[in-house]
């Protein structure tokens, strides 16, 4: 009875798995994305699938849209955003970094002192504080 209510009053809300991923050359990956016309820019991730683990789908959506695989991952942050629960993670990239999603516009590595304008506030930090080993 309690779970029941919980769930009547609690409002809902959407999680999304995002990482921060560098290179050997301690390089960024970043994304220009289709569904983020207004902000350019942006670290790699997606919203997780029912009953899917946030490694799991950062993975899988990385995997998806760049067709690298993922090592060293580690959650170096989790934030609210409204009613958007955002899980981030830090990790290595393997592989070559090509555009594989129509969802994508272009896919690059980016050094630490070259970071695109259009790059939210937030992730220029996220990203500093990583590759500086800060988290």
């Amino acid at each position: 009875m309690r779970i029941r209510l919980t769930r009547l009053f609690q409002p809902t809300f959407t999680v999304s798995a995002a990482a921060v991923v560098f290179n050997d050359q301690q390089e960024v990956l970043l994304l220009d994305h289709l569904l983020r016309p207004t902000s350019g820019w942006g670290i790699p991730g997606g919203f997780l699938d029912a009953g899917e683990q946030p490694d799991a789908a950062v993975h899988r959506e990385i995997r998806e849209e760049t067709g690298l695989d993922l090592v060293d991952i580690r959650m170096v942050k989790v934030r609210t955003v409204g009613r958007h629960v955002e899980i981030i993670f830090a990790a290595r990239g393997v592989g070559e970094a090509k555009v594989m999603s129509r969802e994508i516009t272009d896919a690059r590595w980016f050094p630490l002192d070259e970071l695109p304008e259009r790059l939210p506030e937030f992730q220029k930090h996220l990203i500093e504080a990583v590759l500086k080993g800060e988290v």
